[in-house]
Formats: C-alpha cells, sequence, structure tokens
C-alpha cells in the first residue's frame, strides 16, 4: 500500500501507515480521505497534538498518557468522543497515521 502525496508515492507499512513521517497538510488530507474520515477541528487539534510529540519525542504517546494531555486540550471530549472522531482502531492509531506519522510502538515499547 502507498499514498500519493504532493505527486510523490509514499510508502506504508502492512497496516497503512507512513514508513517515514510526512508533516505535510496534503498527507492529513490524503490519509484522512483513505481512511473515510472527514475532518474536523476536533480531528485536526488531536492530529496536531500527535505530530507535535513526535517531533519532540520522537514517538506518540500512549493512549492513557494521550487522554491525560487532551484533558487539557480538549476537556469536554471524553474518551467515547475520541473514539467515535476516530473509529477505526482508535485514536491513539489512527489519528497517528492520518497525521502522516509511522506506526506507533506497542504496549512495552512506551
Amino acid at each position: 500500500m502507498s499514498y500519493v502525496i504532493g505527486g510523490e508515492e509514499k510508502e506504508t507499512d502492512d497496516y497503512g501507515f507512513l514508513l517515514e513521517p510526512d508533516f505535510s497538510d496534503e498527507a492529513v488530507q490524503v490519509i484522512a480521505e483513505a481512511e473515510g474520515i472527514v475532518l474536523t477541528d476536533n480531528h485536526l487539534a488531536i492530529i496536531s497534538y500527535f505530530r507535535d510529540k513526535y517531533r519532540e519525542e520522537g514517538h506518540t504517546p500512549n493512549f492513557r498518557n494521550f487522554m491525560k494531555d487532551m484533558a487539557d486540550i480538549l476537556p469536554d471530549v471524553d474518551s467515547k468522543q475520541m473514539y467515535d472522531l476516530f473509529p477505526h482502531d482508535g485514536p491513539a492509531k489512527q489519528a497517528v497515521k492520518i497525521a502522516g506519522l509511522p506506526k506507533p510502538y506497542g504496549k512495552g515499547g512506551y
């Protein structure tokens, strides 16, 4: 599988995560469309969060740490609403994919 972003074919792993991060807005649009997600401001806030964390730490946080941080960023959005926003694999995976980032670490990798 791959995505065409900016006229370039970007390779993915077997799960559709980019092998190399792409921080462009076009990457978000292309991958969200492929995932069947119509982006809202809440989606974009979460995607921005994951991109910032990846830039700072070299990986994305696990779901528990993500939800702690989201309490400050989107205080009116609970975990059920997060899964409504990212229904396939939840926000800790699907949002990371749409953000144009590589696959998150497994449980033991955090």
